[in-house]
């Protein structure tokens, strides 16, 4: 097995509390820098920045999943990936049906631009990403694994918008590929206040919205190589496939 290290939550330009200089070229710069050798994109409710910097890993030698931070109906914040483009174009179809059509106001949160690699500007969406959407979370996960993803919900140990936050509980039939903690947070510490939580895989990463928080938690995956399939065999510790929290 290899290991592979990895910071699945990350934001972009798009995300309208995101800062300027979380542009395509910057993220995979700073994933090699760092050392890293997966990134996930998790803009707020939408994956339109997924494509350009997928293109720009692919070339750099550095895997990028894509996805995207959905706020469910219940104000709960998850983290959903997709295998492929086909299914991320549909996923993106369904965050479009169902996220309310309240007209973004750069003024007061920010502005949500997708843009290429050279820097250059070609959207600027109109809606307000950091909405919840009109689903539940069960309505979201049955939809992510529909289409094949994988579903983790995020920073459940943060005291507003999580999972212990929102429902004060992990939903036993909530079909869950992984939790989130903060990258604050001490795992060990974490798992011994909620031992009913150890059975779960668990996955921690910066949550970086602007250039100095890249990379100041990540995952280490042991696995056999750098693919979308593996990382799901990781999640759910299938033929030696492992995921790790390193100490802090």
């Amino acid at each position: 097995m290899n290991t592979y290290r990895a910071d699945l939550h990350l934001h972009t330009v798009l995300s309208p509390c995101g800062d300027v200089e979380m542009t395509p070229a910057f993220l995979v710069r700073q994933a090699k820098e760092s050392g890293l050798d997966m990134i996930g994109i998790t803009d707020h409710n939408s994956t339109l920045q997924c494509a350009e910097i997928k293109r720009i890993g692919d070339r750099e030698g550095v895997f990028v999943l894509c996805g995207a931070e959905v706020t469910t109906q219940e104000e709960v914040h998850c983290l959903a990936f997709m295998e492929d483009m086909e299914k991320l174009e549909l996923f993106q179809e369904y965050l479009s049906e169902h996220l309310p059509p309240i007209k973004n106001k750069p003024e007061l949160f920010g502005y949500q631009l997708v843009v290429n690699e050279q820097e250059e500007v070609l959207e600027e969406y109109p809606y307000l990403l950091i909405s919840a959407i009109s689903q539940t979370i069960d309505r979201l996960e049955q939809e992510v694994h529909r289409l094949n993803g994988l579903f983790i919900p995020a920073h459940i140990d943060k005291q507003k918008n999580s999972l212990m936050s929102q429902l004060g509980f992990v939903p036993p039939d909530l079909q869950v590929d992984a939790l989130e903690i903060s990258w604050r947070t001490d795992p060990e510490a974490f798992l011994t206040q909620h031992p009913e939580l150890k059975k779960y895989a668990f996955t921690s990463a910066s949550d970086a919205h602007y250039p100095d928080e890249f990379s100041r938690r990540r995952t280490l995956f042991r696995m056999e190589n750098l693919s979308f399939d593996e990382v799901r065999k990781a999640l759910h510790g299938e033929d030696g496939r492992t995921v790790e929290l390193p100490s802090r």
